[in-house]
């Protein structure tokens, strides 16, 4: 008999689906337990990444339903997205057909895997009865003043006429035609996000069981900040540009201003002047960049001269006013109060232009000559060239200034967040239409409920220029639903992270189509008692769903404040890539003694980074579970590292998965007979019997407690170890006690290796006569007065150093113990012809002499 695992997998991944083994079902009788993973995008194929994030998921969930809970673990599809219209575009099949087709074959992947879902629940979001509850959704948020609609500054490339995403501009050109993009002003649908701002902060210290580094990077990214809104008054002009600062202590020492490119203000400054045509190219160079470049410290800064002047509001001097890469609208006004002295991007912009530079805060005990800074000074320091704050420190200063600004109501105390509203509009085929019409006469205008879902149309032609939606007559051509008259229907669709906001509360009842869930069972199955992802999706994903379900709560649909209890950024899945000058990334089957099998030049190793398969670093998981078994790929992915740690692929660490899933089998089938007994015996008091008791019971200790703090790799390792213990065990076997143990103890590593490796343990399981699913069986308790040894083994030390070790009976006193170190043999030679001048005993520790 041996491990054949792909024969083992086939059969049991069949009799679970027979059976319906994982299909949950509300039972309010029951404690619940909601496992999940974020769902993936129906790109094609599962990758590596996949195989450990699902893993990981999968252990939770079966341990989770052996301890007794009704566990909730679905998986579905996130499955709209631009990639599904390229694919349309290029192979010229519908994004439809496209997306349906890779999601057939990655369910299938999913189910080679042995993953515990109730496939049941599956849904994907391109479905209309998904979309359409979005829709409504929609229609809520729009009736209680949480949508509006927008012009906002786009990537545009002329040629494909439509907008671009930011990661699709490479070096200021499309980059599927390679066309010149440019900036263009487009009307846009917005959810109103700003409006949870402080509560989506204040709940991140509420949020006990998730990554420290995730909540910081979200507070980051809202951004809440304390400062001043002031007033500046331009030089002949009537509007006013008002500026947030977070240092109005340093307010006299402002030498110019700089604004935003996309600020409204920047164009209408150089309107109608002889700086507009250069103004006007400027801003346009400057938007082609992404906004993360143009933020970096490193950046060079520029800056073009609007020909306009503001009135500092306290110095009552003219400073310049100029337009700046490096400002954006993502955080304040747009526009900047330009303090060179005591900001270092500012800094480096003065002594570019040569503008002025003033400097009003002394650090303490010296005074700062703006000839000879070489940097911005940034630190605490007293007031000086700020007319009556002078003297004070430049903390008493701020509220002081504040203060003065709203005296003399030319500015005032507030708050601010980096946050800006989420834009939603995408100008795509492959999305949720959004339901609005637009009536020359009614304006804008929701689309009935009952007309819902609007669903996308199937006569719309895949170009590659412009929005595949305006090409659908019968879908943009409408009528007016309260006058009549002819009206376009919106034809942007929802961006995707709407989608991927709410569909957790979806699962609870997939198949409501009465409402967008069954309220009595989202409130039974939420919240998400664990969810699992990478840690890419810490903010914008999870910020959003977390948004969304406030929006929901706030609409009636839920009674629910958070959606995600605990959550687990697992680690990426790394591997060394290869690369020769001539040829680039390489295949390791393309590298053969350090040459290039292609062109003969040396390879370069490199580092261990992300599977990708531009790096040609990837693992084919099908070609892996082809050869190893599912099982196999599972172990690996779960003791080859931390969960929340990058795990680094190691072929040789695959093999001694598989070698040990072998051994345990081996274990089992040698000793069938024995197990297939029904032995009952009296406790005889061996040696033996009570190490069995130990290793059988400290195991399902240890890997009971690290499955719970999400240490599964020590949890596998602990399982090896009881297996390595009873292949030392098996030959000593005499008495029936003894035998009854050891049987005891299989059947107990059965049950704590389900979750890691469930085919192999389903196929052990009916190996040992044992009926049903070992998936359905509680998981093994122990007893806590066997998880300690009546012996223990303590160091004897001599002047400090070990010289030997004693084993004795636990609970031994201290004359004894050191009684017995002194009658060691080894010891003993240490002590001849000397004198012991102090004896120390720590308890089931050690003995340490000292001696002269």
């Amino acid at each position: 008999m041996y491990y054949d695992a792909s024969k083992i997998e086939n059969k049991w991944q069949k009799k679970w689906e027979e059976n319906k083994v994982f299909k949950v079902s509300y039972d309010k009788s029951k404690p619940k337990y909601y496992c999940l993973e974020m769902f993936p995008y129906p790109s094609g194929k599962i990758h590596m990444g996949h195989v450990r994030n699902y893993a990981i998921g999968d252990v939770v969930a079966r341990f989770k339903k052996m301890n007794g809970f009704n566990v909730l673990h679905p998986m579905g599809w996130d499955a709209f997205g631009l990639p599904a219209e390229n694919a349309a575009i290029k192979n010229k099949i519908h994004p439809a057909k496209w997306t349906y087709s890779n999601i057939d074959y990655m369910r299938a992947q999913l189910k080679q895997l042995g993953l515990s879902y109730d496939w049941d629940r599956e849904l994907a979001t391109c479905d209309p009865e998904y979309y359409k509850w979005e829709q409504l959704v929609f229609l809520k948020m729009f009736e209680k003043g949480l949508i509006y609609r927008k012009k906002s500054t786009v990537n545009w490339c002329e040629d494909c006429n439509t907008v671009l995403a930011n990661e699709q501009v490479e070096d200021g050109r499309c980059w599927r035609c390679s066309s010149n993009v440019t900036m263009k002003e487009i009307n846009g649908w917005f959810f109103k996000i700003t409006d949870y701002a402080e509560e989506l902060l204040e709940y991140t210290y509420k949020l006990t069981d998730w990554p420290e580094k995730v909540l910081t990077m979200q507070r980051n990214w809202i951004g809440k900040s304390y400062g001043a809104e002031i007033d500046f008054e331009v030089k002949d002009f009537e509007q006013k540009i008002t500026v947030f600062t977070t240092r109005p202590d340093t307010l006299y020492g402002a030498t110019f201003m700089l604004l935003a490119p996309e600020h409204e203000m920047a164009k209408e400054l150089i309107k109608g002047t002889e700086y507009e045509e250069e103004g006007l190219k400027f801003i346009n160079s400057i938007l082609k960049d992404d906004k993360i470049s143009r933020a970096a410290d490193n950046k060079e800064k520029k800056g073009f001269f609007t020909g306009r002047y503001v009135y500092n509001p306290l110095t009552k001097k003219e400073i310049p006013v100029y337009i700046a890469n490096y400002i954006l609208m993502d955080y304040g006004t747009g526009a900047v109060m330009a303090v060179p002295a005591h900001d270092q991007r500012d800094f480096e912009f003065a002594r570019k232009y040569n503008l002025d530079i003033v400097v009003v805060i002394n650090p303490e005990g010296e005074s700062l000559n703006p000839a000879d800074m070489q940097e911005a000074y940034t630190g605490p320091g007293v007031m000086i060239n700020s007319g009556k704050f002078d003297g004070i420190t430049n903390e008493e200063a701020k509220s002081k200034i504040t203060e003065f600004l709203e005296e003399e109501n030319i500015g005032k105390k507030t708050v601010n967040y980096r946050l800006r509203d989420w834009g939603i509009s995408r100008q795509r085929y492959w999305g949720a239409p959004i339901p609005v019409i637009h009536c020359k006469k009614c304006g804008i205008v929701p689309v009935p409920e009952s007309d819902l879902p609007v669903r996308l149309p199937l006569d719309v032609e895949f170009t590659g220029s412009g929005n595949p939606l305006e090409t659908s007559s019968e879908f943009k051509h409408v009528k007016c639903p309260l006058c009549g008259i002819d009206a376009e229907r919106e034809t942007d669709t929802m961006d995707t992270f709407v989608e991927s906001s709410w569909y957790f509360l979806r699962y609870c009842s997939p198949k409501c189509d009465t409402d967008i869930f069954d309220k009595t069972e989202a409130e039974y199955w939420m919240n998400v008692d664990q969810y699992i992802g990478g840690v890419e999706h810490a903010v914008m994903h999870l910020l959003y769903a977390r948004f969304y379900t406030k929006v929901l709560r706030d609409l009636g649909f839920v009674n629910i404040d958070e959606p995600f209890e605990r959550l687990l950024t697992q680690g990426m899945v790394c591997k060394e890539t290869y690369s020769c000058k001539k040829d680039g990334w390489l295949f390791p089957e393309e590298v053969e003694d350090g040459k290039c099998k292609l062109c003969g030049g040396e390879v370069a190793i490199g580092r261990v980074e992300k599977m990708s398969k531009s790096k040609k670093n990837v693992v084919d998981p099908d070609a892996l579970i082809k050869k190893y078994g599912a099982d196999t790929a599972r172990l690996f992915s779960l003791f080859a590292a931390p969960p929340e740690k990058d795990l680094e692929w190691s072929e040789q660490g695959v093999e001694g998965c598989f070698r040990f899933l072998n051994r345990v089998f081996r274990l089992f089938s040698n000793n069938l007979e024995l197990i297939r007994q029904d032995i009952n015996a009296a406790d005889d008091g061996s040696k033996l019997a009570k190490e069995i008791l130990y290793h059988m019971n400290v195991t399902i200790k240890k890997v009971t407690s690290d499955i719970e703090k999400f240490q599964l790799n020590t949890a596998v390792a602990a399982i090896m170890e009881l297996t390595n213990n009873l292949y030392l065990i098996e030959p000593k076997l005499s008495t029936n006690y003894e035998k009854m143990l050891f049987r005891e103890c299989l059947l107990s590593m059965v049950k704590l290796l389900t979750p890691f490796t469930p085919h192999m343990c389903e196929e052990l399981w009916q190996l040992v006569g044992k009926s049903g699913f070992v998936s359905q069986e509680s998981w093994p308790a122990y007893e806590e007065k066997y998880t300690v040894k009546d012996e223990v083994t303590l160091a004897i030390q001599v002047n400090g150093k070990v010289r030997a070790e004693i084993t004795l009976p636990r609970d031994v006193d201290k004359d004894t113990a050191i009684s017995a170190a002194k009658g060691n043999e080894k010891i003993m030679g240490y002590l001849e012809g000397k004198t012991i001048v102090k004896e120390i005993y720590v308890p089931q520790k050690l003995i340490s002499l000292v001696i002269k």
